[in-house]
């Protein structure tokens, strides 16, 4: 539960009366983000520190999707959920126009605002960075290219959701124990770009707190968004107008947690979609990327943007 004086701690309800707990920071006055936590994660996670997002002039809206964190658990959710629980929040908030990123599970949720029909036209522009496609993609290999730890998190071969459920049952207990357990256990699967970048004490520790607060009422978030992604998600991507919401695809070349050809497979399937593929970048370094895409975020909506294409970036200076 929220602890005693924790700060920015707010909660709006859903039609259903569960509660969903979220956060503001940055410029109280900027320009709204929602932004869409990992898997597993909370509204604690990897975000700009409050300076940089008031120099970008971005008031920050991060929650714990349902059964996270301080939110209550909506056993059987869909991905498509999603929208309503960002309606919920925007409503509470008085926000009547915003924009929203996702990052890794938090990517397919982010896109699901922007086919929703009852939300879509409040939403500027998404962006989803290392996200996935959905399990049942035509010409898509789901599991090509993953990790041995995130296919067998993922249930490969497991028809059996039971067995799922079990295993994130495991690793959320191992991870309650310990937190840094679980960043462990991910270091094991990174490549050498990802550890580039997680040698940074300050994102170990704040992925470790994060997986700490994700699971401190159990491993409920986790197993319902394992369950979300892998089956339909209940939405029609081909309802995203890019002529009415601009939508930004961005993913590191060597990523093995969510492997880029899922990018590439939802580039192909919303027209006007921008996507850039990073090269010498991985998993976390979307961490780094948040700032220029919260900048592309709260554009101007007249500005600019390239049409749909496949940009291959080159490595970083330094990298």
């Amino acid at each position: 539960m929220v602890r005693e004086g924790e700060p920015g701690t707010e909660f709006a309800y859903r039609a259903d009366n569960k509660r969903l707990a979220y956060e503001v920071t940055g410029a109280p006055d900027g320009h709204p983000v929602f932004l869409m936590h990992g898997t597993p994660g909370s509204r604690k996670g990897p975000k700009p520190r409050g300076i940089v997002l008031y120099r970008l002039g971005v008031k920050l809206i991060t929650y714990d999707r349902p059964g996270y964190g301080d939110s209550d658990r909506f056993e059987g959710r869909d991905v498509a959920d999603a929208a309503r629980d960002v309606e919920v929040v925007a409503d509470h908030l008085g926000l009547a126009r915003f924009a929203i990123a996702g990052r890794s599970g938090g990517g397919p949720h982010a896109l699901a605002c922007a086919a929703d029909p009852a939300l879509r036209h409040r939403v500027t522009r998404v962006a989803a960075l290392v996200g996935f496609a959905p399990s049942d993609a035509p010409e898509l290999d789901w599991f090509a290219g993953m990790n041995s730890d995130n296919v067998n998190g993922f249930g490969a071969g497991r028809p059996d959701t039971s067995a799922i459920v079990e295993e994130i049952r495991r690793r959320a207990q191992r991870a309650s124990e310990d937190p840094r357990r679980l960043l462990e256990d991910l270091m094991a699967q990174m490549t050498l770009a990802d550890r580039r970048v997680i040698r940074d004490p300050a994102l170990r520790r704040m992925l470790a707190d994060t997986f700490e607060d994700a699971l401190r009422a159990g491993p409920y978030g986790w197993i319902d968004d394992v369950l979300a992604l892998r089956r339909d998600w209940k939405f029609d991507l081909g309802l995203i107008d890019t002529s009415v919401t601009r939508v930004k695809l961005w993913h590191g070349a060597e990523d093995t947690f969510a492997p880029v050809s899922h990018t590439r497979w939802l580039a192909a399937r919303i027209p006007g979609a921008e996507l850039e593929v990073q090269a010498g970048a991985a998993h976390f370094d979307a961490v780094a990327e948040l700032p220029r895409i919260l900048s592309w975020l709260t554009a101007d909506d007249d500005a600019t943007m390239s049409p749909s294409r496949d940009v291959l970036i080159g490595a970083r200076f330094g990298q």
